[in-house]
């Protein structure tokens, strides 16, 4: 039988030397806990907030994150693809998430505030009216991706290639419109 955890709080908790228990948490706060490389598959975690954990290479298959806050956490290479997509709602505040996945995934309406978002794969992801907020997208991968009515005004370092992807709607400024004709090969001065 699932355990069942409600507005429960967990601090400093290395979950890489104490084995997290698989169940349903519902608004629970994990403050400073070390995620790193374990199986974290089949959780469910439900309006629930990571402040300061460490995700890098944690393994969340078929995992549920409904209505999910990260703040300030280290994330490198999730593969938030693997994830259980029932309901998937997800935010992210200066947050690492280097080398992560987001394959195939609709996570419309996603905030990513001060986030470095480098070399992560948004290949055929689904992230209309989404906000990037001062973000790193240096060598992020965009590929069939649908952007539409998202928010790029404060992002930097994308390239996105308008004829692959769907941009309608979606805001850039003056400063960074130069990610969208990469492709070209184009002096902009």
């Amino acid at each position: 039988m699932d355990n069942y955890f409600d507005s429960e709080e967990y601090s400093k908790i290395d979950f890489s030397k104490t084995k997290i228990k698989k169940g349903e948490y519902d608004n629970c706060t994990f403050i400073n806990c070390n995620f790193e490389s374990i199986h974290a598959s089949n959780i469910q975690f439900v309006e629930c907030e990571f402040i300061d954990c460490n995700f890098s290479n944690t393994i969340i298959k078929e995992t549920a994150f409904k209505d999910v806050n990260f703040i300030n956490c280290k994330m490198i290479g999730v593969k938030f693809n693997e994830c259980d997509p029932f309901l998937l709602q997800l935010s992210f505040k200066d947050c690492q998430l280097n080398f992560s996945s987001f394959y195939q995934l609709k996570i419309l309406n996603t905030d990513f505030v001060n986030c470095n978002l480098q070399e992560v794969d948004f290949t055929e992801t689904v992230l209309a009216n989404s906000i990037f907020d001062n973000c790193d997208f240096k060598l992020a991968i965009f590929d069939r991706t649908n952007l539409e009515k998202s928010d790029f005004r404060t992002a930097f370092n994308f390239e996105i290639n308008p004829e692959e992807n769907s941009l309608k709607g979606a805001k850039f400024s003056k400063e960074n419109v130069v990610g969208l004709l990469s492709k070209y090969k184009i002096i902009i001065e």
